[in-house]
């Protein structure tokens, strides 16, 4: 429980209600937690593993708009949840996933009978916001080659190797698999990363670096 510190700050009476209510579940890789239009009709407080969220166009293009891994929930699904409306996305699980999973009235409720509940939801909504903000401002103010040499400097964090696909790259961006494929070529001529089949290696990561000035 020590990924999610509003358990030890919350009150024996409110404990003892979140535990009557919660249960436990493990949910499989590439599971759909929920489509784009579906009723939010419970909270997901994840444990472990991670739940990409994401919106998919008419032409079959996906854009990322976060990801849910441990300590964390969906800021969308709350927000359904208070509102009343339905879901504006997916969400699907990208590796086994457990969680403790809320109903959506009692989440709700706790809203206005427990701060420490009211103070973790919030903080999610603030987190989120700004998340969604920037994937906005990269969507409407970058060039395609620096959105992607962001993308790659930050999965460098992995180390130099990551496993990862063009597709997966153009599903994050909101691009097609054809122009992430003809800028990571330029980038390859240019020695800054190298290319396999189903991975990428980071060769120059100063020169990545300089499509950011």
């Amino acid at each position: 429980m020590e990924c999610f510190p509003l358990l030890a700050d919350a009150h024996h009476e409110f404990l003892n209600k979140f535990f009557h209510s919660a249960t436990l579940m493990n949910i499989p890789a590439a599971h759909t937690i929920a489509s784009e239009g579906s009723e939010c009709g419970q909270l997901a407080l994840v444990f472990s593993g991670s739940v990409r969220v994401y919106k998919l166009a008419e032409s079959g293009r996906e854009i990322t708009l976060y990801r849910i891994s441990s300590g964390d929930s969906c800021v969308l699904t709350a927000s359904c949840i208070m509102s009343g409306t339905p879901f504006p996305a997916i969400a699907e699980t990208e590796t086994d996933v457990e969680a403790l999973i809320i109903p959506s009235q009692q989440a709700a409720e706790w809203m206005s009978e427990a701060k420490p509940w009211s103070a973790f939801i919030f903080g999610l909504i603030s987190r989120r916001l700004a998340d969604v903000i920037t994937v906005l401002e990269n969507v409407a103010f970058l060039r395609m080659d620096e959105r992607i040499a962001a993308y790659l400097i930050a999965i460098a964090s992995q180390g130099p190797v990551v496993n990862i696909t063009h597709h997966e790259i153009a599903a994050d961006l909101g691009s097609t698999r054809e122009v992430v494929s003809r800028i990571l070529k330029g980038f390859e001529s240019k020695g800054l990363v190298l290319g396999a089949r189903g991975k990428i290696t980071i060769n120059d990561l100063p020169g990545l670096q300089a499509y950011q000035h």
